[in-house]
This record gives C-alpha cells, sequence and structure tokens, in this order.
C-alpha cells in the first residue's frame, strides 16, 4: 500500500485505553498521525519541545485535571488549538476549559466523523487565524475600567462587529457556534453591554477614541 502524507500529529490524552484506541484509528484512517498519552504528564514532557497539529485532552484524567494541564501549556498562547473533552455533565468546567484558553470542547459520546470533521475545520482555521492575526484595529481597541478581553474573545468580537453570524464566526474561526455563544456572553459581561445592539455601540466608541 502506498505510504499516504501525514497531515500533522494530533496528541490524544485520555486515561481510558478504549478511547485512545478509537481516536487513534479514527484519525489515523483520516491521515493524521497519533499519539496517545494516558495522563497529563506525559503530555507535558513531550508537548512542551513538540507542537502538534492539535491536542485532545480530556478533562478527567489521572493526577492533575485537563484543566490543570491546559492552564500548564498557556492554551490561548500554544502553537496549536487544543480541544477538551468532557462527558455531558461537565459543561461548566468546559466553559472553564474555553475561557482558559481550549479553542472548544467536544461531549462524550461523540461520532468519529464528528471529530475529524472538526479537528479539519479547526487546524485549517487555525493557520489561517495564524497568518491573518486579529486586525490591528481590533487588536489595539481599549474598554477603560472593563476587564481586558483575551485574545480569542478579540477575534470572535471582530466577526461580530463585522455582522457574522454565530455560525458564519464558528466558521471562520474553526469553533462550535455554541461555543461562539459562551465567548460572546463573556464578552458582554466584560464590557456591559446589555444586548448585542449595546456591544456594537461600545465597540463604535472604542473605535472612535483609537482613530
Amino acid at each position: 500500500m502506498a505510504e499516504q502524507t501525514s497531515r500533522g500529529e494530533i496528541f490524544v490524552v485520555d486515561d481510558d485505553p478504549a478511547v485512545r484506541d478509537t481516536l487513534s484509528m479514527v484519525l489515523k484512517a483520516a491521515g493524521y498521525e497519533v499519539i496517545c498519552f494516558a495522563d497529563g504528564a506525559a503530555l507535558l514532557s513531550v508537548a512542551r519541545n513538540r507542537t502538534p497539529a492539535a491536542i485532545l485532552l480530556d478533562v478527567h484524567i489521572p493526577g492533575k485535571s485537563g484543566l490543570d494541564i491546559l492552564k500548564e501549556l498557556h492554551g490561548e498562547d500554544y502553537p496549536a488549538p487544543i480541544f477538551m473533552i468532557s462527558g455531558q455533565g461537565d459543561i461548566s468546567m468546559a466553559v472553564g476549559a474555553i475561557k482558559s484558553g481550549a479553542l472548544d470542547f467536544i461531549e462524550k459520546p461523540f461520532r468519529g466523523s464528528e471529530i475529524v470533521g472538526r479537528l479539519d475545520e479547526a487546524i485549517g482555521a487555525y493557520a489561517r487565524r495564524q497568518a491573518e492575526s486579529v486586525s490591528p484595529k481590533f487588536s489595539s481597541l481599549h474598554f477603560p475600567g472593563r476587564e481586558p478581553l483575551t485574545r480569542r474573545e478579540r477575534e470572535v468580537l471582530e466577526q461580530f462587529a463585522s455582522g457574522a453570524s454565530n455560525k458564519e464566526a464558528g466558521r471562520t474561526l474553526g469553533i462550535s457556534p455554541r461555543t461562539i455563544e459562551d465567548h460572546r456572553a463573556n464578552i458582554m459581561k466584560k464590557l456591559g453591554a446589555r444586548n448585542a445592539a449595546d456591544l456594537i455601540r461600545i465597540v463604535m466608541t472604542a473605535a472612535q477614541r483609537a482613530s
């Protein structure tokens, strides 16, 4: 059989051997190389010196939790998208993961095709964003007296201010629409916006101050 060109490495962190085997099989079939880890310490020793195309990190792993590992990797600044894997009852924890820099979260049980689709979209969007970055106009906006926005929140705000729907913004940023909603709610809370129109007014005022 002719060798398939690798689409990059995916790091999978899960203490359940069945989940690791399933993800490994599905991702290899999609053309990715897969390196599996049973705990966060094993991931950290490799991920600090070697950058994969993406990381799939379970919230519940032995030793340090997935959230602790995410923080140690400085999620938002890590040079590859990080997906948290969580059970359906862990939504509040998953939202916390997004705030700590995870790109998105994937709920168990999941379908193999869904994982591949989400990864393909996220890796492609991440590469585009690295090339384009947030426009200077948005990265320089200041909101005096307000909690600063993270880089990803600025990316979501830029999409929202340009009129993109949650679905369109999600497609551009490689994030699920529900996670876009979480970011948007957090942005509105930080900036003290009462509704969508109020948020646009706040952004326009900040843009006028910056110009």
